[in-house]
Parts: structure tokens; C-alpha cells; sequence
């Protein structure tokens, strides 16, 4: 059975992610928790795991609402008002796949306990069903897309801007050119219409996927650009030459602009958030926005985000909002073009790389990889993966979730000690692997 990793469980569709996985998870989440709200993306098989869900929950004796078509942070507002929600998403991944992320009341995602709670009954097999009179009842809703748009609303001002907002066919065709509309803009939306098999680009919102946002902004002469992955939960941006303005130097423009006293982030982001943020505490996490949302309502921070392009506004949601996140982003560039403020922005030389392992040796790989990790003289974090901190610029070495590498990752101030850093960091990591 899939198991939950960082973003909720997630596999091909109605091949992992099937419709008895689906049933068995209604009614898990019926018998732990109660009335549940349900929402999808466009994925094709989106559908049929909506029906699968709703079935288990009405059978455990819950109610089951069917929110539509929506983005994950609208489906988590929407959860205010039920026991849980059940977003039906695959987030960035390719067409074939989907998956399902589990909300709580206050718009953060299941956290560990609650994800261990949902697998061990689901372990179990053994769910209890209502009789035929008590069943659940099934519901629809459709003003969970007006309802986020006012509420972002009222706490966003108006904005004369041109904006292209590329929605990549997913679940933000339903809301963020209409938000940006409201808020004033000249909108031009590019592959505005919903369709599960992504015929735009792919649903991750890379630079290279976004090549028709960038020409578009170009040619219509617009401010800035915006773009969505499958389920909006992420958003980066091109600015008005249609240069790719993504997560690092987002995370930095919003940390600037939100944050005072505290902020979180994970382990891979930039070291110029602390030049950014002199007089903030900054909490790093594991990678995953379900645990920088933890962090952010544990101490109070005023802003959480990932350099994969989630952003975490908690007088908002604890749900990571690429809707909100827009509107954030051009009001902000209403003020000074986004190319001016990226410039004012400092950016330290990184260097990327992987390695691969053989599977089978993992275990053995990993002991080497510590003991070597820990003879280079930096101060050694293993919150997620190894993070070493020199006096002088940081690595970080994980072992990737999908496939058999070491990635590894190294950041300084000076070039040069930069890629000193990676490649002493690469070198030990090559020999742990061997």
C-alpha cells in the first residue's frame, strides 16, 4: 500500500492510487475524525477517487461534501467548517499521476502522528460499517472558490497592473485570473482550462516549462508574469523581461516583506535569508510544507516558505496559498517592478549535484557517508539529511525519495569557496557511495 511521504500519499493513478485505496481511506478518515470535505484538481482519474471516498466515508456513517473542482488552499479553507478535508491531487507531478493530501480545520496539513494514526488503521483492514439507516449523507458545495476570493480581498488593496497568470491547465483556472481580476488587473490568462492531461506543459512549474509565460509577458507588455502548479499550492513568477524569478529569490521577497521577528524555513534554503532578516530568529525544518506549516504555528512565526515554491501566510492559512501568494506578489510589484526588487536581492553561488548509490547498500552508505560527513570540520545538523554548516557558506547532502542518488548541495558567499565546498562535500560522498 502507498504510504504518506512529504506531501500526503501520492502514486500512478488507479494504479497505486486506486479506488479501494481511496475507499479504505474514507472510511479510516470517517471512523477517526467525521464529516469530511472533498476536493480535486483536473487529474482524469480525480473523479472516480472523489466518488471512492465519499462512498467509504458515507459507509463509516460521516457526512461527505463534494467541493468540485479547486485548488488545494481554497479546499483547505473550506475544511473551517468540516472535521477534515481530503484534497484528490498529485500536486507538480506528470498527468498519471495523483494522489491524496489530508487537511485539518485550521488549514495545516496531517501532521506525522495523524499520518501514522490514518496507516495503522488502514493496516488493520477492519472498519466498521452503519447500518443502512445511518449511513452518511452526501452534499455538494460551490462557493468555496468566492468565499477564498473574498476573503483575500479583504486584505489585499487594488492594483492596476498587467498580469499573465499561466495556470497550466490546472486547478487554479478557477480562481487566481478571476482574484487578480477583482483586484483591479488586466489579466491574460494562458492555459486557462482545466484539463487532467496538462496539454499546456507539465504541471511542475519549472524555468524550462515556462517558456510560453515568459514569450507572453514579453509580447503583451505585461508587468510580471505568474505561474501555478496542478493544484496551486506553489507559485513562482517571470518578471517583465520574462526572466524566471523562482522559489530561492521569491522565498527572499517575501521573507523581506512579511517577516519581523520570526520565520521558518527547511534545511535547503538560502543563507541570505539571514543578511535579508538580521533581527529574526529563522527555524529551518525537514524539507516538506507540512512541516514548515508545523513550525510556523509551534513558535508564532509570521511567515514560513520552501524554495520549491510553496508559501506559508499564516494570517491567512497554514495551507500553502500560490492564490494568495499572486495576489501578495502583485501588490507588491505594484509598488517597484519585480526585476527591481529581485536586484536588490543578494545572491550567493550554489552548486547542485547528485550521486548515484546502489539501493541494496543503503544502510552501510549510509554510516560511511556520516563518519565522513563528520571529519570535515563544519558543525553537523542531521534534521533532514546532513547539513553542514562551515564558517563561511553550508552543504546539504539527503538521500532523494524518488530514485537511487545522494544529492547534495553547497552555498557560500565567494564563489570560489563555494565550489570548494561542494566539491570536498562530493568527494566524501563519492567515497561513502563506492
Amino acid at each position: 500500500m502507498p504510504r504518506f511521504g512529504s506531501s500526503g500519499i501520492r502514486g500512478l493513478g488507479n494504479v497505486d492510487i486506486t479506488p479501494d485505496l481511496a475507499l479504505r481511506v474514507g472510511k479510516a478518515v470517517g471512523e477517526l475524525y467525521g464529516d469530511t470535505i472533498i476536493g480535486r484538481d483536473p487529474r482524469l482519474t480525480g473523479p472516480m477517487l472523489v466518488q471512492a471516498l465519499g462512498a467509504g466515508l458515507l459507509s463509516s456513517g460521516v457526512g461527505a461534501c463534494d467541493g468540485g473542482l479547486v485548488s488545494t488552499p481554497t479546499l483547505a479553507r473550506g475544511t473551517r467548517e468540516y472535521a477534515c478535508g481530503i484534497m484528490v491531487t498529485a500536486s507538480h507531478n506528470p498527468a498519471p499521476y495523483n494522489g491524496l493530501k489530508l487537511w485539518n480545520p485550521d488549514g495545516m496539513a496531517f501532521d506525522e502522528g495523524q499520518q501514522r494514526e490514518v496507516e495503522e488503521a488502514l493496516d488493520k483492514g477492519r472498519f466498521a460499517s452503519s447500518s443502512w439507516d445511518r449511513t452518511g449523507l452526501w452534499s455538494s458545495r460551490t462557493d468555496l472558490v468566492e468565499a477564498h476570493i473574498d476573503a483575500i480581498l479583504e486584505t489585499i488593496e487594488p492594483v492596476k497592473l498587467r498580469v499573465v497568470v499561466d495556470c497550466g491547465c490546472g486547478a487554479t483556472c478557477t480562481i487566481t485570473p478571476f482574484l487578480l481580476r477583482r483586484m483591479g488587473c488586466d489579466v491574460v490568462a494562458i492555459h486557462a482550462q482545466p484539463d487532467g492531461y496538462f496539454p499546456g506543459r507539465e504541471p511542475e512549474p519549472t524555468e524550462e516549462n515556462l517558456a510560453a509565460l515568459a514569450a507572453t509577458v514579453r509580447a503583451t507588455r505585461a508587468d510580471l508574469g505568474i505561474a501555478h502548479d496542478g493544484d496551486g499550492d506553489r507559485m513562482v513568477a517571470v518578471d517583465r523581461q520574462g526572466r524566471f524569478v523562482g522559489g530561492d529569490l521569491l522565498l527572499a521577497l517575501f521573507a523581506r516583506q512579511e517577516v519581523r521577528t520570526g520565520l521558518v524555513v527547511p534545511v535547503d534554503a538560502s543563507m541570505s535569508l539571514s543578511d535579508l532578516v538580521p533581527k529574526a530568529t529563522i527555524w529551518r525544518t525537514r524539507v516538506g510544507d507540512v512541516h514548515v506549516a508545523a513550525e510556523v504555528k509551534r513558535r508564532g512565526a509570521e511567515f514560513g516558505g520552501e524554495p520549491s515554491g510553496t508559501w506559508i501566510f499564516p494570517r491567512a492559512s497554514l495551507c500553502p496559498d500560490g492564490v494568495y501568494a499572486a495576489a501578495r506578489l502583485v501588490s507588491m510589484a505594484a509598488e517597484k517592478p519585480l526585476d527591481l526588487l529581485v536586484k536588490e536581492i543578494p545572491q550567493y553561488p550554489v552548486h547542485r549535484g547528485s550521486i548515484p548509490y546502489a539501493a541494496a547498500d543503503r544502510e552501510a552508505i549510509e554510516r560511511r557517508l556520516d563518519a565522513a560527513l563528520r571529519g570535515l570540520g563544519a558543525d553537523v545538523a542531521v534534521l533532514d539529511g546532513w547539513r553542514l554548516d562551515f564558517h563561511d557558506g553550508w552543504a546539504l547532502v539527503r538521500f532523494s525519495g524518488t530514485e537511487p542518488k545522494i544529492r547534495v548541495l553547497a552555498e557560500s558567499r565567494e564563489k570560489v569557496r563555494a565550489k570548494e565546498i561542494y566539491s570536498t562535500v562530493v568527494s566524501s560522498a563519492k567515497g561513502a557511495a563506492a
